[in-house]
């Protein structure tokens, strides 16, 4: 890499990794401090906003229901996108443009559209489903829908699924042993690109929250927002907090992808 190319590289990654970084650290900052308002820097630090947040019973309770919906919202959205996108893309080519079209239809649904539709439609029909959590997690599956399919599909058309799929089966295997121990192994990193994609959003989710189950089945960011409206220091806290356990479990995810994918080659003969 020669100097040149440098010179302009550094700068723009360095920008980048500042525009993403800073407002992290000024919230977490503003969680701390105990006042920041007359000077560039906090006039002191303390840990009272983040006791004060994290002591009340509704804290631990919002925050397993929105780890709950995201873990389940990224099993929903496996189960259903991994099988299709895999008949389409090796056994339907001609469903595909049709499927890339349906992929894009939740960018252009508004929550509030989604949520209201979703509303009137279930509240016709005769199942529990109006303001649970279950209604949740299929509007969180259709607005997270782009994310897992194009993730998949990358993974797809990144090998030979043909070849793979020929071989196996000429081996014995019947289809769902195909998709779960050939296919699945080898779009490992889409799957897992995907899962991310669909667990951060589902978690830091409010709109659709706060309209479909509200305070019946608080999540973790309407109980920030809760926050915002009374004490900003305190919804500081939550902020990073999200940010944090977010951060973790994706860390988590992909620490665990890895060991699959080690052992999965440790035990392949050489």
């Amino acid at each position: 890499m020669s100097m040149k190319s440098l010179t302009w590289r550094a700068p723009v990654i360095g920008s980048f990794i500042a525009f993403m970084i800073v407002p992290v650290i000024a919230t977490a900052l503003f969680s701390v401090a105990t006042r920041w308002d007359r000077t560039l820097w906090p006039e002191g630090l303390t840990l009272n906003w983040w006791i004060k947040v994290s002591s009340r019973s509704a804290f631990l309770d919002t925050l397993m229901n929105s780890l709950w919906l995201s873990v389940l919202s990224v099993l929903v959205s496996l189960i259903l996108v991994v099988p299709a996108a895999y008949l389409v893309h090796a056994r339907m080519p001609r469903a595909k443009p049709w499927l890339e079209f349906l992929s894009l239809v939740p960018f252009s649904l508004s929550g509030v559209v989604l949520a209201l539709a979703l509303i009137r439609l279930y509240s016709k029909l005769p199942l529990p489903l109006i303001n649970t959590p279950n209604l949740l997690i299929a509007a969180y599956v259709i607005i997270t829908l782009p994310f897992m399919y194009r993730a998949v599909m990358n993974a797809l058309e990144s090998v030979d699924t043909n070849r793979l799929s020929e071989a196996a089966q000429s081996l014995g295997a019947n289809p769902a042993q195909v998709l779960l121990r050939v296919i699945v192994p080898n779009i490992a990193p889409g799957i897992v690109n995907g899962s991310l994609l669909v667990f951060s959003t589902a978690f830091a989710e409010f709109v659709l929250a706060n309209l479909m189950t509200g305070t019946r089945f608080k999540t973790f960011p309407i109980y920030l927002v809760e926050f915002t409206r009374s004490d900003a220091r305190q919804a500081s806290a939550l902020a990073f907090m999200s940010f944090a356990f977010a951060w973790l479990i994706s860390l988590a995810i992909l620490w665990s992808a890895t060991r699959v994918r080690q052992n999965a080659r440790a035990d392949t003969p050489h």
